[in-house]
Formats: structure tokens, sequence, C-alpha cells
């Protein structure tokens, strides 16, 4: 399958365009980017070509896999399904409800494939943990922090980045923590219900019921102190105790893999559980939550 890739930025240039590029059952086709000068950089280290307009790409590939901020992701996913184009998407999808559902009733109604890249859910023993645990049942409790400390002193590329610094860590690695909890427990019962909590810096702490009965608090952070940081989950019940392995984000070019993996399978009618509907709904809850926050309420 012929690959093109969206974006230019720190997750193109380590983890999607060498993944594309090294993956045996796909081809990278070529890379656009809002600055023309750094998709030439890009392709031109990948061995490709460089577009300098997105439809002359669309016209020369069969998918796209996007590294871009969610509200720039979304338009142009929209853009591409519309062209008949595969989708490896970024997460959030969107940072507004109706930006996500947009996308995914173009996605249906273009019948193409997609996948949401939720990393833990294409890490080998994280996403291992999730299936053990879902089969299992019976749990009663949960939790899942995502604690980094990116703009707390820590060496990262991503720091700089203006949506990271405008969402904050609730939308850029909530997702991450919703995915782990969701598949175990069960979807979110009510959006009503949802709660939400400000802490220190950017910290988030949500309150959550899910269709199980089973409730579960996610914790996130780009702001904590670098010994506080931590990437965790658990659940509790019947089973007792169970602990997600440790993940520290290494190696990231494997599980992107896994995701084109999965991507090709569900182009040949093998829907993955994060699809852009599993998009669509973490982008409903972590909106909910935010709207539930006292000072942000507030200031709305």
């Amino acid at each position: 399958m012929r690959f093109g890739l969206l974006g230019t930025g720190p997750w193109a240039q380590r983890t999607h365009g060498p993944a594309l590029a090294g993956h045996p059952d796909a081809e990278l086709a070529g890379v656009w980017g809002r600055r023309p000068e750094a998709a030439r950089e890009l392709a031109d280290g990948l061995g490709c070509r460089a577009h300098e307009e997105l439809d002359t790409l669309l016209a020369d590939c069969d998918a796209v896999a996007i590294a871009l901020p969610p509200d720039v992701q979304a338009p142009l996913a929209i853009r591409a399904a519309r062209a008949g184009k595969h989708l490896l998407l970024d997460k959030p999808v969107a940072t507004t409800v109706a930006g996500a559902r947009e996308l995914a009733d173009e996605v249906a109604s273009a019948g193409v494939a997609s996948v949401v890249y939720f990393t833990l859910r294409f890490t080998s023993a994280p996403a291992a943990w999730v299936e053990e645990q879902r089969a299992a049942g019976g749990w009663l409790t949960g939790s899942a922090q995502w604690l980094s400390s990116i703009y707390a002193g820590a060496d990262s590329d991503f720091a700089a980045s203006p949506w990271r610094q405008e969402r904050g860590a609730l939308w850029d690695v909530g997702p991450h923590a919703l995915s782990m909890l969701m598949p175990v427990l069960g979807d979110i019962a009510d959006l009503a219900e949802v709660r939400a909590l400000d802490g220190p810096g950017d910290t988030v702490e949500l309150l959550l019921r899910h269709t199980s009965g089973a409730v579960s608090t996610v914790t996130t952070s780009h702001t904590v102190p670098e010994p506080a940081a931590t990437v965790a989950a658990e659940v509790r019940g019947a089973n007792g105790v169970s602990r997600m392995p440790e993940w520290n984000g290494d190696e990231p070019l494997a599980p992107f893999g896994r995701a084109v993996d999965a991507l090709l399978r569900a182009v040949d009618g093998e829907p993955h559980p994060c699809d852009v509907r599993f998009g669509v709904r973490v982008t409903e809850i972590l909106a909910a939550a935010e709207a539930s926050l006292p000072r942000r309420g507030e200031a709305g």
C-alpha cells in the first residue's frame, strides 16, 4: 500500500516516516507539510518525493499517515477520505466534538478504513495486558496516570508544540490513558457524569463511571517534576490487582509498524478497535471533562 505522510515535525521525523519507509508491506509515496522546505528535507532523508500540493500527494497514494496537530489533522483527513484514501490518524482525532464527528461521518460515507495511533494499544506488553484484563472481567475500579515533565525541565522537542501548550496534557496524553481503561472497564456510561478537577500546572484529574458499573480515575500532566513522571494503569476487582507492565517509551518504530499492519487488515475487512469511531468517543469524553473543570468553566 502506498502511503502519503502529512506532517514534518518530530513524530514524522522519528516515527511515522522511518516506520513507513521500512515497512515490508508499505511504500512511502511522498511527504507533504505546511512548510515546503521542511517537507523537502524530510523527503530527502526518507528517499521519497516532497509534494508542495496536498492534492498531488493524494493522487499518488492509497492511504495517508498524519502527524499534525489535531485541528489541522481533522480537515485534512476529511479531504483525504473524500479522495478515497485510508487513514492512519494521530490522537486526538480533533479537539472539538463537531470536528471529530464530521471526520467520522466522512470516513463512513467514503467507505475508507481508519486506525488511530494510540501508542500503548500498539505496544506489545501494554496491549497484551489490556486484552488479558478485558477477558478476565470482574473489575470494580481502575486508574491510569500519564505524568510527564516536558514543561517542568525535561528535554523534549514536544515542549515547543503550540497546540500542546494551549490544550495541555488532558488532550495530549488523556487519550492514551482512556484507551487503556475503556476496553477493560467499558465505555463511559453518561457524559453528563464526567467530572474533572484542575491541579498544579496543567494537571487534571478525571472521575469516570463505566458501563460495566466500575469507576475509574485518570490523571494527566506535563508539569510534574521529573522524579514524579510516570505512565501507569491498574485495575482492581475479583481477581485482585493487575498493573500494566512498565513502559518507558523507547523504540517507537515497532508500535507504529503494528498500527500500519492494523490499517492494512482493516482495509481487508478486519476493523481495529482503535478506529475513528473510538477516536470520536475519546474526544467527546475529553470535551465533557474540560467543560466540567471549575476554573475553565468560569473562564468560559
